[in-house]
């Protein structure tokens, strides 16, 4: 007999079924006791006579029964006169799975991960996940980019912007990737058009909770760009399909617009009040920008471009009109700062003036400037952070609540 899931009980009424999962939870009352058995799509109720000893939560077990239509049970229907098989014995569990929330701290619940991500709201997010990262491959393959997958063992820290992570490399030194930065530019020289999705590590001391040491970065680069603003289209499309795929994991709705808003960096200082010589915006800054946004143009992202070029990475291209300010943009999704990107340099001279203007050597970028030796078009890019996004999207107050097993300055298990 094949296997019914949970959700397909309601289709096979009236017919001995084979139910397999966890006992999410046991009830037993004076006449008759239920077992409620949880898998992949969901619960189960199975009903058993008072008196029969019941296996106990997250016990893995094979039932077959009847099912039956009971309008109070899970789905409509449950199982009657039940064989109960063990297929794997379990331990109580540090936590109720059954209860609707997890009532637990956040170390609990990363230090007993294993079990409480079994938890349907805990699963929930990451089947957002999932979901997430399919919206933003299916919408960069349709519109003509390749899919990528690049070191992440490189020989030179390089890039700008964090501390990296040192190991031994048979002996040499050598760093874990802190982005595909360099590697996805390199590819626009090959595909003119490419994404990955994949692990990047930030040695950076920040014990905060929207920081981890290692996350998820969905990151794309385009050749024959304009400037930063076709970079830009390409991500309100992303962001507006991922947010759409989402939608049906219960979260609250996002306003997603037909078009974005956008503001200058100088033009953000003014509005949240900061000195006009602030570099970067706080977090404070980009709370209130997000509220702006909601408020003024119903919607839950806004761009901020023109950083200043001493606060971006030496690759960025200056703005045109005014070299001061960069052909760069952040979007914030909720008020955080959810995806960095912009235009990048494509000239080889413009490379080792920007080098020699900050008092670098082009030795160490040797590999990564060889490629724009030989014809690279004008081209730019940006990069998501995955768990970020999860964490705006559903709420919670700590990213680590959307890492499967995250890893910050002090925590490397689970």
């Amino acid at each position: 007999m094949q296997r019914t899931l949970s959700r397909d009980l309601p289709a096979r009424a009236g017919a001995t079924v084979r139910l397999e999962g966890w006992v999410h939870r046991r009830r037993a009352l004076a006449k008759v006791s239920f077992l409620i058995v949880r898998d992949r799509t969901g619960l189960a109720q199975v009903v058993l006579p008072a008196g029969r000893e019941l296996p106990g939560e997250e016990t893995v077990v094979e039932v077959t029964g009847r099912a039956v239509a009971n309008p109070v049970a899970p789905g409509g229907v449950e199982v009657v006169e039940p064989a109960i098989r063990v297929l794997g014995e379990a331990e109580p569990p540090p936590v109720e799975l059954f209860r609707p929330a997890l009532d637990a701290a956040l170390p609990t619940l990363l230090d007993h991960a294993a079990v409480t991500l079994r938890h349907p709201s805990r699963r929930n997010v990451f089947a957002a996940a999932a979901a997430a990262m399919g919206a933003f491959r299916g919408t960069l393959s349709a519109a003509g980019f390749t899919e990528i997958a690049t070191p992440k063992i490189v020989a030179s820290a390089t890039e700008s912007g964090a501390n990296v992570f040192a190991i031994d490399y048979f002996g040499r030194p050598a760093y874990l990737a802190q982005s595909p930065q360099f590697y996805k530019q390199t590819m626009v020289g090959v595909f003119e058009r490419v994404f990955e999705v994949g692990p990047v590590f930030r040695a950076e001391p920040h014990d905060t909770s929207r920081h981890l040491a290692t996350y998820t970065s969905l990151d794309a680069e385009l050749g024959f760009i304009t400037d930063h603003r076709d970079v830009m289209a390409v991500l309100a499309d992303v962001v507006r399909a991922m947010t759409t795929a989402v939608s049906p994991f219960g979260f609250p709705g996002v306003l997603v617009p037909a078009t974005l808003p956008v503001v200058h960096f100088a033009d953000a200082l003014r509005m949240v009040g900061a000195d006009p010589d602030e570099p970067d915006l706080a977090p404070e800054h980009e709370r209130a920008l997000g509220e702006w946004a909601r408020t003024e143009h119903g919607s839950d992202f806004v761009f901020v471009e023109g950083y200043p070029m001493a606060k971006r990475p030496f690759y960025t291209h200056p703005q045109p009109s005014d070299p001061r300010w960069s052909n760069s943009f952040d979007l914030l999704f909720r008020g955080v700062e959810l995806v960095t990107g912009g235009q990048r340099r494509h000239r080889y001279a413009d490379y080792l003036a920007a080098l020699a203007e900050r008092g670098e050597s082009p030795a160490p970028y040797e590999t990564y400037l060889a490629a724009f030796r030989h014809g690279m078009p004008p081209h730019g890019g940006f990069a998501i952070g995955l768990e970020r996004f999860l964490a705006r999207l559903s709420g919670a107050t700590n990213v680590r609540e959307t890492a499967l097993f995250p890893r910050d300055l002090h925590r490397l298990t689970p």
